[in-house]
């Protein structure tokens, strides 16, 4: 097997970022409709175990395909002379926020100013993560001041993770460019993997991202919001969506209620309001519901649970979501954070998360534990046989579950 891609070998397609959540997913569908795709990532330890054929992280049917595909239709390399013998360039560096919650997109123009002497003329070089309104343009410049005149598409990537093996063929494609070339390229390109393709300038494409992932987050907040309602009136928020939606179309949509987490939406939400002059009453008062649910919740356990700075909370499941070992940005550390002065103590578990060390078995947290707290919605926490009370905001064990 192939271990490090030759800068010399032609490449379909080259992506830059490629051991991640978004990058490597993408890869794989790719070089399962045989394109040959060369994961471009910084990462030493994900492209060394890449290339041996396994995943650095949960993706529900990618790990088949690339033990099959690694070493013939993929590889992994963090020598970026890679770039400059592909033909198109896939970029999913998304913009992050800083420490005062502000967006940085300049970190994509860096990241792909970086790349600038290996890019050339002939590349089709798509932007696939999130980025802040207008940074497809200020790319488009900063390649313009390099002499550089390669055709650029920005694809954003709306796939549920852990979903990717799935969607990636099912939902259409959004593909913007300013020019009809790169359009053209562009839908050929994800043409590979569906057949339904929706074309948008630039400037909506990248407002039809933020769009997307804020409207699902203020959806969440209204679960939540509502959840707080029915809880503080004494009465199930889960048995009343389940009365409203039986039969009832409109209804349908209601989510449940749940910790609002991961890598994107209140990111995204964040960016939606800076863009706006942080004008944005919608978004903001999500972030607050949202943001508030754990302190919430924990108010609710004070209330129920006499001395609950006496007892120890077992804390089940450490993810952003139920069957995921990605804890990027999960309240369930909120929650520790917040349980650790106003409980006794505190211990944590989780079935597939191993990023972290202060976690502790199942069996371990169970013994000790005086009252759990369902953090993620794994479903081996559904059928858990204990005597213990449990506080489960997603109705995940029953639909009278709450606090």
């Amino acid at each position: 097997m192939m271990t490090e891609a030759s800068p010399q070998q032609v490449w379909d397609i080259a992506i830059v970022g490629g051991c991640g959540h978004v990058g490597l997913p993408l890869g794989i569908a790719f070089a399962s409709r045989g394109a040959s795709v060369v994961l471009l990532d910084h990462a030493e330890e994900q492209v060394a175990l890449v290339n041996s054929g396994k995943l650095p992280f949960m993706e529900s049917g990618a790990n088949e395909p690339l033990a099959r595909l690694i070493g013939d239709r993929i590889i992994a390399s963090s020598d970026p002379c890679v770039v400059a013998n592909s033909k198109v360039v896939i970029v999913v560096i998304g913009t992050p926020v800083d420490e005062h919650q502000n967006p940085e997109p300049h970190k994509v123009i860096d990241a792909i100013e970086a790349l600038v002497p290996h890019l050339r003329d002939h590349h089709l070089l798509v932007l696939r993560s999130t980025i802040y309104p207008g940074t497809t343009a200020l790319v488009e410049k900063m390649l313009e001041r390099n002499s550089l005149t390669l055709d650029v598409a920005f694809c954003p990537e709306r796939i549920a993770e852990g979903q990717a093996m799935i969607e990636l063929f099912k939902l259409p494609q959004i593909v913007s460019a300013r020019h009809e070339r790169a359009v053209q390229r562009a839908s050929e390109l994800f043409g590979r993997l569906t057949d339904q393709i929706v074309v948008l300038s630039p400037e909506e494409a990248e407002l039809a991202k933020l769009f997307t992932n804020t409207w699902r987050y203020i959806r969440f907040a209204t679960a939540n919001q509502l959840f707080m309602m029915a809880q503080d009136f004494g009465v199930s928020y889960e048995r009343i969506r389940t009365g409203i939606s039986e039969g009832y179309p409109r209804a349908k949509d209601l989510p449940g209620a749940g910790y609002t987490a991961g890598p994107c939406l209140l990111k995204d939400t964040l960016q939606l309001a800076a863009f706006n002059n942080n004008d944005f009453v919608l978004g903001q008062a999500a972030i607050s519901v949202n943001e508030g649910f754990p302190l919430y919740v924990i108010s609710q356990m004070e209330r129920r649970f006499e001395k609950l700075n006496e007892l120890t909370v077992g804390l089940l499941g450490m993810a952003f979501k139920g069957e995921s070992d990605d804890t990027r940005s999960s309240l369930s550390y909120k929650i520790k954070r917040i349980l650790r002065y106003r409980a006794g103590a505190v211990l944590c578990t989780d079935p597939y998360v191993t990023s972290d060390k202060e976690l502790y078995p199942l069996e371990m947290v169970l013994d000790r534990a005086d009252i759990l707290v369902i953090g993620a919605p794994h479903q081996v926490y559904a059928d858990l046989a204990t005597e213990l009370p449990v506080v489960d905001v997603w109705s995940l064990r029953n639909e009278e579950s709450g606090l």
